[in-house]
């Protein structure tokens, strides 16, 4: 089969379900320049959920042009791993938390 894109989609991690969606692609700011892609995370039937902050690639820091958007099933369950020893806790109340991922994936 082959691996096409997804903008969205649901992982397991740790028998518990995750919905998440990709809501920015790697983008120029005039201010800030280059911003990398988020993705939104939400554990199923909870209420608070994650933003994942990646950085730019660097190919776009280098002046190169655009690659393939790099997001995948694997990306997205390391980033709730992470999030969630970093202190995120999907079952309280509140605004979506913001985690900045490091160029590693964690």
């Amino acid at each position: 089969m082959l691996n096409t894109h997804r903008l969205a989609g649901t992982v397991d991690v740790d028998g518990l379900q995750y919905d998440w969606e990709l809501r920015r692609e790697p983008q120029w700011g005039e201010s800030e320049g280059w911003k990398g892609m988020t993705v939104a995370l939400l554990q199923q039937e909870t209420q608070r959920g994650a933003l994942l902050e990646f950085p730019p690639p660097k190919r776009l820091l280098k002046g190169l042009q655009r690659g393939r958007l790099q997001i995948n099933d694997a990306i997205v369950s390391r980033g709730v791993r992470a999030a969630l020893l970093a202190g995120w806790q999907p079952e309280s109340r509140g605004k979506p938390m913001v985690f900045m991922v490091d160029a590693d994936g964690n």
